[in-house]
């Protein structure tokens, strides 16, 4: 089916998933959003031609029989259906002073909140860049001065003024961050400290909060210098395009370095992310999917804040959460917010 006809098939499910799940709700007696969520989008299946991507968490015997049903509603050659696990933030967790992570710091700064779809990547077996980087460049560490570490993801301009992008849960991290607050580079998890490290401030945020469905994961710092590489590491980044599904992708973080891959879904909906105590479960809509082409993982912990783009150099999305299966190396799913999307949150542009 062509991407109209995807969508209004896609428009109805939801309709009925949400009925199932409220059958679910009166016969089983449990809370509504204790059931867990059912992620609806288009994959691409061939030239112009889309199915319904019907997208659940595995563990859950409740949701895999909704979405047995959503298949069953669509015809087995409308459903592309694929099992998930869990999905978190890829912020990279603080060791705590005996080496472990458990109860140790976390990416929104809260000490009982652990992060990331996998186990911690030890910053001594990161690929990426986690040492101090001058000048700036995309895809090395970095994050707000109490938060661990994540991705500088680009280069953006707001008024003329240089600024660097990642995600609200890198550069922010809670709803208790405050405008001015410092940001180092590296990030905390890879030794950066205040004031040795800083790098600039928090300028801006697209708020995340429980309750209220979100679309982007995206905050900016302002640089105390203006100073950046904005060739590294293939040329400069200035075009963006929507995804239509399908296209190769790359993208350079601070753990898994430059990883290859394949958008496997677009326009998803009730994608739920879990933030941990303080947040929670949020749900996200109208995200990118996207499956490793390579031998390992698209994305590991501090890789939140990566810049997507296609192979010739077309910004896609920005890179925040994934999960711990699926894909076709069974290494995960990665999931991103389409980059026009968090450009004009953040009213911001690509820096030429």
């Amino acid at each position: 089916m062509d991407r109209d006809e995807a969508r209004e098939i896609k428009s109805q499910l939801a309709d009925y998933v949400h009925e199932l799940v409220q059958r679910e709700v009166h016969a089983s007696g449990v809370a509504t959003d204790t059931v867990p969520a059912l992620g609806l989008g288009l994959a691409p299946v061939g030239e112009g031609s889309y199915a319904v991507a019907v997208r659940y968490r595995l563990g859950s015997p409740r949701v895999r029989a909704i979405a047995r049903r959503v298949a069953e509603q669509i015809g087995p050659v409308g459903a592309d259906v694929r099992r998930t696990g869990r999905i978190r933030p890829l912020a990279q967790p603080v060791a705590a002073p005996d080496g472990s992570t458990d109860g140790a710091a976390s990416p929104d700064g809260l000490a009982a909140l652990r992060t990331g779809p996998r186990p911690p990547v030890i910053t001594a077996l990161a690929a990426g860049e986690t040492s101090r980087v001058r000048p700036l460049r995309p895809g090395i560490s970095i994050a707000h001065v109490d938060v661990s570490a994540g991705t500088l993801g680009a280069f953006v301009r707001v008024d003329g003024v240089l600024h660097a992008l990642s995600n609200y849960h890198v550069l922010a991290g809670s709803p208790s961050a405050e405008v001015g607050d410092v940001v180092v580079q590296p990030g905390p998890a890879d030794g950066g400290r205040a004031p040795r490290d800083r790098v600039g401030t928090l300028a801006a945020t697209v708020p995340l909060a429980p309750g209220r469905t979100a679309t982007v994961d995206a905050a900016l710092a302002l640089l105390d210098e203006q100073d950046v590489d904005l060739d590294y590491p293939v040329g400069r980044v200035t075009r963006t395009a929507v995804a239509l599904g399908g296209e190769d992708v790359v993208k350079i973080g601070r753990t898994t370095a430059v990883t290859t891959g394949r958008v496997t879904a677009i326009e998803l909906d009730d994608i739920v992310v879990g933030y941990g105590d303080e947040l929670g479960d949020l749900r996200f809509d109208d995200q990118i999917e996207v499956e490793s082409t390579g031998p390992g993982p698209f994305s590991r912990g501090g890789d939140s804040g990566s810049l997507v783009c296609t192979r010739d150099g077309i910004a896609l999305g920005l890179l925040f959460a994934g999960s711990e299966t699926g894909g076709d190396n069974g290494t995960g799913l990665t999931y991103l917010n389409p980059i026009d999307t968090v450009l004009a949150a953040l009213g911001a542009e690509l820096a030429q």
